[in-house]
């Protein structure tokens, strides 16, 4: 058990025995450490219910917990807060326990949940950009984190390659190659294997082809019939999906390989094409479709809206469906096939209209059960030093492929500079280079509250100074370094003692801090708050190992605590850091 979580069960218990919600005894780290390890705000929060002057509340608490051997001091400050500071041989026990669990002490969750982490969302056509970065690496960090909680986590990067786009596409590719086979009517004729465009080639139809519909409407309408006929099925403009699928999802898993992320399952829009028409049928049958000039809509607005919510459309007036009606399909996949209870959906804020459509419309058609929990991981723009979404000197999208090659060079410069990893082997500072600058990246976007804009800047991000992924790389192999010594010498760690300096005693409150940063990151959706204890745990430890010479102490039992100290210490930050996909080089 935590120090938090015993100290929220003792003063829990105090509000109880004076008849009040045990609730209002929950413990956080003091706002004033100057005064105290913790408080309890609960007294002030109960005086209403009660009747009472806080003060009042908080005296007769505190009366019950003076003699609580675990707490060295209680006290009231203000109107009624509690002031807490545990004992140093209850911090050490703490200690000590996350030292010797391979957990850390961070709690698996009593009733684990099958959770669905959609996020990526990357594009049939399209190479992945700088657009696609956020959502992947918020989502990984998220499902990272629900995994170390002990949640069954599925990993979906749902791929576009489904929509109006495909018919773009396959109408433009008809107007330049009509001879190909893919256009003939009728049976299946002999397709080639090989795939007869390449990706590059597909970014350059495809945005000339969107503008040719914007100013031809005869295009567009040919680009509506041809999404039409893939969809039921085609087999020209099957097999040619096929192609265009493949040669963007090679290079958009070689992306994803890169950033050091992985999925559990594959999925994309056309998977779920066999559920839609049943679930149309279904709909309408329940009344809770309808037609509207054509299409097919289900009108999600409700009374409490305060501005309007349009109607989520099912099938436009050529027939054709849409994302919203994929959403909805791949909802009921993910009900009936993977059993999910919760469902996050790590999509950009200016998606939120869209998944208030789907969400209500789950509801109304009995897509979605009351048990399902469905939620909008919604973030902000990653932007550019002037403030507006990053993009080339020439105005241009930058490609994530070319971002990464970007930050690899930034973080090997960065290494020169501080002259470390110089006389490694080249593969080994290719590699080291790679991490670093994968780590100023990540950490640079996570640091961040999700739902704020943020401005790259690769000269801070890559720094090895201030609040920087590179500086807690190079943080844990401090650590790591110093058990490789402290190894070397023969020297092992052991029982965590009491502390002494207070550099030694601030660095074990933060450690001690680990399993409710982690709760907290899960419960908000919101990875800024492991980006922000790994930070201060590293400046604590850099204070302690100022003040304590671990290797140069005589004291055996002092030496071998310190030690053990160092040894939590780094698998912790290195946990943390793992919740933030960031990988930790062994040496630098």
């Amino acid at each position: 058990m935590s120090v938090v979580t015993h100290l929220g069960h003792l003063v829990g218990s105090a509000f109880a025995d004076i008849g009040l919600d045990p609730s209002f005894g929950a413990v956080v780290p003091s706002q004033r450490p100057e005064l105290a390890q913790f408080q309890c705000n609960g007294a002030l929060a109960a005086a209403k219910s009660a009747g009472r002057p806080p003060h009042d509340i908080a005296t007769d608490v505190i009366g019950r917990l003076s003699a609580e051997p675990t707490i060295g001091k209680v006290d009231i400050a203000g109107p009624g807060f509690i002031n807490l500071t545990v004992t140093d041989d209850t911090l050490a026990a703490a200690l000590e326990a996350m030292h010797s669990d391979d957990r850390l002490g961070i709690p698996v969750v009593d009733d684990p949940l099958t959770v669905v982490v959609d996020y990526a969302g990357p594009n049939v056509a399209k190479a992945m950009h700088v657009g696609h970065l956020r959502a992947t690496i918020i989502g990984d960090s998220l499902a990272r984190i629900m995994d170390v909680l002990g949640h069954r986590v599925i990993r979906d990067p749902h791929f576009g390659d489904w929509g109006f786009q495909m018919g773009l596409l396959i109408a433009e590719l008809e107007d330049r190659h009509p001879d190909w086979p893919y256009f003939e009517d009728g049976a299946a004729g002999s397709y080639p294997e090989e795939s007869p465009v390449t990706l590059d080639d597909l970014q350059e139809i495809y945005p000339h082809a969107a503008e040719k519909a914007r100013q031809d409407e005869s295009f567009a309408t040919r680009a509506r019939e041809a999404t039409v006929q893939l969809q039921a099925g085609h087999p020209g403009h099957t097999a040619l999906w096929r192609h265009m699928k493949g040669v963007s999802e090679q290079s958009q898993r070689a992306d994803f390989s890169e950033l050091g992320v992985e999925f559990d399952v594959w999925y994309g829009e056309s998977d779920v094409h066999d559920r839609i028409g049943p679930m149309v049928d279904r709909l309408l049958e329940s009344g809770v479709a309808e037609e509207s000039e054509g299409a097919l809509i289900v009108r999600v607005a409700s009374e409490d809206d305060n501005r309007e919510v349009p109607p989520l459309i099912l099938t436009a007036s050529s027939g054709g469906y849409l994302y919203s009606t994929t959403d909805l399909a791949t909802i009921e996949s993910r009900v009936r096939d993977l059993d999910a209870d919760l469902v996050l959906y790590v999509v950009d804020n200016r998606q939120t209209d869209h998944f208030v459509q789907v969400f209500r419309a789950a509801r109304l058609g009995g897509i979605a059960p009351e048990s399902l929990r469905l939620e909008h991981i919604g973030f902000g723009t990653m932007n550019g030093g002037d403030g507006k979404p990053f993009r080339t000197r020439a105005g241009g999208v930058v490609r994530l492929s070319d971002l990464i090659d970007m930050v690899r060079t930034a973080a090997k410069e960065r290494l020169d500079d501080a002259e470390l990893a110089a006389d490694y082997p080249e593969h080994e500072r290719e590699a080291i280079s790679a991490m670093v600058g994968l780590a100023a990246l990540k950490f640079g976007d996570l640091i961040n509250n999700r739902s704020s804009d943020y401005i790259l800047d690769l000269d801070r991000f890559t720094s090895f100074e201030g609040k920087t992924g590179p500086y807690l790389q190079y943080a844990a192999v401090r650590m790591g370094s110093i058990l490789r010594r402290a190894a070397a010498e023969g020297l092992v760690p052991g029982a965590i003692e009491p502390p002494g300096p207070d550099a030694e005693r601030g660095l074990m409150l933060e450690l001690a801090m680990l399993p409710e940063v982690v709760l907290r990151a899960a419960e908000l959706r919101a990875p800024n708050h492991i980006a922000d204890h790994a930070f201060t745990l590293a400046g604590r430890f850099n204070r302690f190992y100022d003040v304590c010479h671990i290797l140069s102490e005589t004291d055996e039992t002092r030496r071998a605590s310190w030690l053990g100290l160092v040894e939590t210490c780094a698998a912790s930050l290195r946990l943390l850091l793992s919740m933030l996909g960031i990988e930790v080089p062994e040496r630098m």
